[in-house]
């Protein structure tokens, strides 16, 4: 065994992990920037049935149609997903100070008095957590705006693509020809004039026109 495996080993075994206060809220807490900001969404405490319907949901709503598409509508879901995760986040955030500091203010006699201060000091003592959830929260809805914007972009080109295709396969198509116009010099063909262009013969002709000569 070398010995700078010998000597990580033996600090490995000094470690004991976070020792003040801050350090151990910072510690505990550091599931909550992983599940808003990690690859996975789902935690260990999230029913994946529920997911899978979370996910169908926003594929039967935006009906994406090629794989840019569905990785949009896939991030969108996922955006809601982590974004209903932060009010519960919050929540426990807040539920955690109320037994940790439950012996705090035990001087109020006004219970209503006591769980404001001791609300206060929870928000106090986990600024930077409940701040950094706050900003988790903008952060992914920049990104569903932008990713919405993106998403409405792809699918009017298709379907300005689509319906330019069905004109274009409307214009070629083979015009029918019309009928072959009758040839009057033909056998049998049949001139169509109109009668009243033509003077109706008189019943009484004179020598000249039936060209006769006495």
């Amino acid at each position: 065994m070398s010995d700078r495996l010998t000597a990580n080993r033996a600090n490995s075994l000094l470690s004991t992990g976070p020792r003040t206060e801050e350090g151990k809220r910072t510690s505990s807490l550091n599931a909550v920037k992983t599940a808003l900001t990690g690859v996975t969404v789902l935690l260990s405490t999230d029913d994946a049935a529920d997911y899978q319907r979370h996910i169908a949901a926003y594929q039967t709503e935006l009906q994406p149609a090629g794989l840019e598409e569905s990785e949009l509508v896939q991030s969108l879901a996922d955006i809601s997903w982590r974004l209903r995760r932060i009010p519960g986040l919050e929540m426990a955030i807040y539920a955690r100070g109320s037994i940790e500091f439950a012996d705090q203010f035990e001087d109020q006699d006004n219970p209503d008095v006591r769980c404001s201060l001791i609300e206060l000091h929870t928000h106090l003592a986990y600024e930077k957590q409940l701040r950094n959830l706050q900003l988790q929260e903008s952060r992914l809805v920049r990104r569903r705006e932008k990713e919405t914007a993106d998403l409405r972009r792809l699918q009017k080109d298709r379907k300005q693509r689509e319906q330019e295709g069905i004109g274009f396969e409307f214009s070629n198509r083979p015009k029918t020809a019309p009928p072959p116009a009758a040839d009057a010099d033909a056998p049998g063909a049949r001139t169509h004039t109109n009668p009243a262009t033509y003077p109706a013969p008189s019943a009484h002709r004179s020598p000249e026109s039936t060209g006769s000569f006495a």
